[in-house]
This record gives structure tokens, C-alpha cells and sequence, in this order.
């Protein structure tokens, strides 16, 4: 007890006993068991204390907050100010102002040049105290934390930042901007289009930041905006300097189909196709090439809508203005074919001067003429000038005219009843249409086809394209037609028919045809009949069928209307006639024997008088009488 007492003594003369301490001593001296009172309780602990000073409660609690003062207020995920106090080969050690220092790794501190002890630089208050009772400071994540804020600034007040392209990707390229990597598109890098992105790797570029994401910190650049904002600069000056009229230079930035796009030196016009050249071209890259250089005049402008339009063909003056004085109607010009419409075609003879070729004037035949068929574009031909209209810039042209009217000399070469091989160019339902020569044709009636065959349609006999001979029937120079006939071209067989086939004859014929009216007969000679379906019926039952060959009897021949009436009941029914006919004169002239052989036998019995030999032989008579009657 008293070596306890007296390392009690010592230990309480070298430190002064804090309301903790007590606190706690009171705490462990308790009993466990509840009772509240254990030895000792009552001892006065500031009995004889050396070397110790006493202070009134309130001046503890004044100079623990001096003592709280000294000391500054940190946040945790805040950035701060801090002091570099040591430098090592792999850390740096941080004064913050707070009861501990903070230990950063100096990695952290790449690219921060002149740093020495007495630094002050930005860190990241991670952690006040982790687990290990340690602070955790972070320079990276402070330096990262500052570039977003100087982005987002950026961005809001639209100002102009630079960066430092470190690598290529997918789509454009990466730019560190204020250490933090950002998204440079590949159509933001610049006005006109770019190929190779590599060229670009390690240039430092200024640029606008046009969009951020707060929640990945992410943020996209432009160099193009900046390019375009420069731009906008001269495209107002150039806008403003502009006249109808004035001519610039520019260079063939963009060729299209309707156009090209011309750069004027920081703004761009529209140079239209039509607009090009005075002739018609297909494609504006038939005149212009890519980056070409070319004088330009301006057409028209809008303020409003930023657009110039300008010519090319303007600089020049218009063809129809210099157009040879020697062109004049009747003279013969040679061009191109530049634009086919339904009703002619557009020969260029210089650039800028067409004429036009109308249908009616391609051929001297009437056949009608399809131009999109007849012409092609490009193709060159030569025509002679009807119409010529200098003041009103318009031209008519004709190529059948280069060659005589073969009309004027129609009844010459195809007189009346010549016969012609010609090329069947059309049919109708009511006859072919055939070409003898350029611009001299005809047509052949459908009836004019054959002398024993009837058509429903001009196609089952010839088609288009095939040579048919033809006999000149009539002509008509006025209408500039020709009746032609094919049929004519032999002599007409219907008189020698009406020998064959004369009324009542029976031939063999074969059903090609049938409907529910009747069928068309194919009877010898290639001649045609037709049978009702009434006289199609068999003696057996049933009626003709298509491709059946049977016998018909002719009950109408009609020579004016070419046209035969077959029937082949008529056939059966006439043998029928024919032989109840021969029974009943075959019956007429045995009942004429008989009675002369009675007249004769009464003529003998009268002379003399009967024996039983002539009863014997009249009773036979009788019986062959009678038995031939019941039959």
C-alpha cells in the first residue's frame, strides 16, 4: 500500500490530473457489483501536490480555444492551399495549417516546374483521418478538379482555350486541355474536310469547348468554331463590299449536280449549272475541276441569307450576239443532239444556239415518230434552217427537207397495181401498216390479207419487223397515203370454188376453231367454212369436237361475201333421205311386177281354163305377195 501510495504521489507531481483523467479514475474505481463505494472514495486527490498549477475552469476553457485557433477549419473533398516543407526522392511533404501534415507521392507533381520547399500548391482534402489516424492529400485530383472548373468556365463564358493534341481515336482526336483529356470530332478540327488525323498529333491548337457532361466530366472542343468565327469576320466585310455585277476570283471549293461552290476568299457563293456555260452541260464537272482558280461574276446576293450567286457563262457574251452572219433559212448546219422532249429535239449548233427539230420534220413519211426513240443525246446530225429569229433567239431545223419529197414523184415509181416488197412498221386492229421506201408507206386492209382467211386480227398473220409483198391499189398524193393490198398479189380462186364447192357437195373438213356459235371449217385449198353449232351434231349423239375431221356438206356458198356455210348433220341426214328414197321406188316397182304378172296370168286364164298346175302356181304368188307386204 504504500509503494502504491507513493507511485501515486510521483506520478501525480509530474503532470497536473486533467477532469478526463479524474473521469476516467472514477469510472474504474466503481464498483462492479453496483454497491457505488469501493476504498479510497473519499480521498482528496489535490492534497499535497508539488510542482502543480491550478486554473479556474474558465480560464481552461479560454485557453483551449486559443489553443482550437491555432489550427485552420478543413473540409473534406475541398481544395487548399498547402506549404511544401520537405522534398524526397518519392514523396512531398504538405503543410496544410492542420495538426498534421499530409505525405503526397511526387509523382502527383509531375509537371509542376520549380517546385522546391516553400511552395505552395493546390491539393485535394481526401480524407482528414483515415483509419491509421493519417491525412490524405491528393495534388493529382486538385490539379483535375481545377482544369473542369477553368472547361466549364470556358464554356459558359465562351472563351477561347488551348490544348495540346496528344493522341488520335476513333471519330477525331484527344486534346489535353489544362491537364484534362478532351474530345476533338474529326469534323470539328476544320472547315474543310480531313484525311490523315496523325498530321495533327503533338500541335498545341486553340479551341472552343461547345458541349460538357457534368456527371462523367467529359467535355468536346472545336478548332472549326474558331475557323468559322474569323470567317464570319470577312464574310461580313466581303458581303458588305458586294455589287451586282462586280467580278472576283475564287477556287472550285465543292462541285454537286445542281452547282459549285465557290470561295471567295472567306466566303462562299453558288455558282448554279445553268450558269456555267452558255450550252447545255450534264454535269458541272465537264467545265470545272477541284481547287480550279476562275474569274466570277456576282448575279445576285441576300444579306438575310448569306447567299451569292454568281456566273461564269456571264463573262462572255451570249452566242445568239455573235452568231455567224452566214446562218440564214435554207442553209445547212451540223450540231448535237442536247435535250429530247415528246415533241422534237434540241440541236446545238454552237454552245448556247440550239434549234429545234420537230417530229414533223424528221421524216416525209406519216408514220408517226417517237423522238425519245428516234434521237439519242450527243449524237450529231446535219438539218437545214426553216425558221431563223435572231431577235427572239429561236431556230427550227429539218432533216427530211436535206432530200427530195419522194411524193412528187409517187405516181413514177409506184404506179397503180405495181407490185413492192415492203417492212411491216406497225399494226392495228384494222389493218398493217407497210414502208416501201423513206417517207412512203401504206396500209393493207385486214380483208386485203388473204382471199380465203379471216382475221381477227392483223397479228395472226404477219408481225412487225417482216417483209410483205404488196400490190398498189390507189393513191392519194394529197393525203400522202397509199391503199395497198397483200391478197391482190394472186388472182382471185372464189370463181373456181364455186365449181369445187357448189351447194349439197360433201368434202372433209377439219374443226380449228370453235365457240359456243360454232366452228371455223378448214375445208382442201386452205379455204375456210363455218358450221353453226347446230349442224355440228352427230348421227351417233354428241357433237364435233376442235381438231375432229368429219365430213360436211356445203348448204350455202356466197362468192360476193366470200363465205361458205358448212354443216355436217346435213351429211347424215341427206344419206338417210337418199335411201328411204330408193326403199319406196324399189317397193313402187315390185308392186308394178306383180301386177303385170297378174294382168298377164288372168290374161292366160281367160284364154284357157285354169288347170290345178296354174292354181298351184298363182297360190305361190299370192304367198310371196303376202310375205313381201309384211315385211
Amino acid at each position: 500500500m504504500t509503494e502504491n501510495n507513493e507511485n501515486t504521489e510521483i506520478t501525480n507531481s509530474e503532470a497536473p490530473v486533467t477532469e478526463e483523467v479524474q473521469e476516467v479514475a472514477t469510472t474504474y474505481s466503481t464498483d462492479q457489483n453496483g454497491s457505488g463505494k469501493v476504498a479510497h472514495d473519499d480521498f482528496d486527490w489535490s492534497l499535497d501536490k508539488r510542482n502543480v498549477s491550478s486554473y479556474p475552469e474558465e480560464e481552461q476553457l479560454k485557453l483551449r480555444d486559443m489553443y482550437d485557433q491555432t489550427f485552420k477549419v478543413i473540409n473534406e473533398h475541398e481544395i487548399i492551399t498547402a506549404r511544401v516543407e520537405t522534398i524526397t526522392d518519392s514523396d512531398v511533404v504538405v503543410d496544410i495549417g492542420f495538426k498534421s501534415d499530409g505525405l503526397i507521392s511526387l509523382s502527383e507533381f509531375r509537371g509542376d516546374e520549380g517546385l522546391q520547399n516553400g511552395s505552395e500548391v493546390e491539393v485535394y482534402v481526401e480524407e482528414k483521418e483515415d483509419i491509421k489516424g493519417q491525412l490524405i492529400l491528393s495534388r493529382k485530383k486538385a490539379k483535375l478538379l481545377r482544369a473542369w472548373e477553368s472547361i466549364v468556365n470556358a464554356h459558359k463564358d465562351d472563351t477561347v482555350v488551348e490544348g495540346t493534341i496528344i493522341s488520335k481515336t476513333k471519330g477525331g482526336l484527344i486534346a489535353d486541355v489544362f491537364g484534362l483529356e478532351t474530345f476533338l470530332p474529326g469534323s470539328q478540327i476544320d472547315v474543310k474536310p480531313i484525311v490523315d488525323y496523325d498530321v495533327y498529333v503533338g500541335k498545341r491548337m486553340p479551341f472552343k469547348v461547345v458541349k460538357i457532361n457534368e456527371a462523367i466530366k467529359n467535355a468536346v472542343v472545336s478548332h472549326k468554331a474558331l475557323i468559322e468565327s474569323d470567317l464570319e469576320e470577312q464574310r461580313q466585310q466581303i458581303i458588305a463590299s458586294l455589287e451586282k455585277g462586280q467580278v472576283l476570283e475564287g477556287t472550285v471549293k465543292n462541285i454537286t449536280d445542281f452547282g459549285a461552290f465557290i470561295d471567295l476568299g472567306g466566303v462562299d457563293g453558288l455558282l448554279y449549272i445553268t450558269d456555267i456555260s452558255w450550252g447545255r452541260i450534264s454535269h458541272p464537272s465537264e467545265v470545272l475541276a477541284l481547287n480550279q482558280k476562275l474569274n466570277v461574276v456576282v448575279i445576285d446576293f441576300d444579306d438575310a441569307k448569306k447567299r451569292i450567286s454568281l456566273g461564269l457563262k456571264q463573262l462572255t457574251p451570249h452566242p445568239w450576239e455573235v452568231l455567224n452572219p452566214e446562218f440564214k433559212e435554207g442553209s445547212v448546219v451540223r450540231g448535237r443532239i442536247v435535250n429530247i422532249e415528246d415533241y422534237g429535239a434540241f440541236l446545238e449548233i454552237t454552245p448556247g444556239v440550239e434549234g429545234l427539230i420537230h417530229v414533223s420534220e424528221v421524216s416525209w413519211s406519216n408514220q408517226p415518230i417517237n423522238a425519245r426513240e428516234y434521237f439519242k443525246v450527243g449524237v450529231e446530225y446535219d438539218a437545214k434552217i426553216v425558221t431563223l429569229d435572231r431577235d427572239d433567239r429561236k431556230m427550227s431545223l429539218s432533216i427530211k427537207q436535206l432530200q427530195a419529197d419522194p411524193w412528187d414523184s409517187i405516181e413514177t415509181n409506184f404506179p397503180v397495181s405495181s407490185r413492192h416488197e415492203g417492212q411491216v412498221k406497225n399494226i392495228t386492229p384494222y389493218g398493217v401498216f407497210v414502208e416501201l421506201a423513206e417517207g412512203i408507206g401504206g396500209m393493207v386492209h385486214i380483208s386485203d390479207l388473204s382471199w380465203t382467211k379471216r382475221f381477227n386480227h392483223p397479228s395472226e398473220y404477219t408481225k412487225v419487223g417482216e417483209n410483205l409483198e404488196v400490190v398498189i391499189l390507189g393513191i392519194d398524193k394529197e393525203a400522202r397515203k397509199l391503199s395497198l393490198g397483200h391478197k391482190q398479189i394472186e388472182e382471185d380462186p372464189w370463181d373456181t370454188f364455186s365449181d369445187v364447192f357448189p351447194v349439197g357437195s360433201v368434202h372433209d373438213g377439219t374443226i380449228i376453231k370453235r365457240d359456243d356459235k360454232g366452228a371455223v371449217i378448214s375445208l382442201p385449198y386452205g379455204l375456210e367454212a363455218f358450221a353453226p353449232a347446230k349442224h355440228l351434231r352427230k348421227e351417233g349423239g354428241g357433237s364435233g369436237q376442235l381438231e375432229e375431221t368429219l365430213e360436211f356438206q356445203i348448204i350455202e356458198f356466197d362468192r360476193n361475201d366470200k363465205k361458205i356455210i358448212a354443216s355436217h348433220s346435213k351429211v347424215y341426214q341427206s344419206q338417210g333421205e337418199r335411201r328411204a328414197e330408193a326403199q319406196k321406188a324399189e317397193q313402187t316397182k315390185r308392186k308394178e311386177r306383180n301386177r303385170d304378172a297378174i294382168k298377164s296370168l288372168k290374161k292366160n286364164t281367160d284364154k284357157n281354163k285354169a288347170t290345178l298346175g296354174d292354181l298351184s302356181v298363182l297360190a305361190k304368188l299370192k304367198k310371196e305377195m303376202e310375205k313381201k307386204e309384211k315385211k
